[in-house]
């Protein structure tokens, strides 16, 4: 069954490298683009269909277009990648 998943995380654009890290309040993306243009979201977008192997169309970006916190939305996953999520983004 196909179910919806949202997540809190901070964004960090214009970084070397694309990379998840976790600290005790909150996750951190670390995306290599700017943050003009949309670019930095893009990214990150991409970034996590990568990362957990959905299709960019079932992610997100609810609130925080503009912003360094992001609230993301994981549309129809499965309750596998649902818990893989978690186990890395929360």
């Amino acid at each position: 069954m196909a179910e919806n998943l949202i997540i809190k995380l901070k964004i960090s654009p214009n970084a070397s490298k694309n990379e998840i890290i976790k600290t005790d309040e909150m996750v951190k993306v670390k995306v290599t683009a700017q943050p003009i243009e949309n670019k930095a979201n893009k990214a990150l977008i991409e970034f996590l269909s990568k990362n957990f192997k959905v299709p960019k169309s079932s992610i997100e970006i609810v609130k925080g277009e503009t912003s360094k916190e992001k609230t993301i939305l994981f549309k129809n996953i499965s309750s596998d990648k649902m818990v893989e999520i978690k186990s890395v983004l929360s």
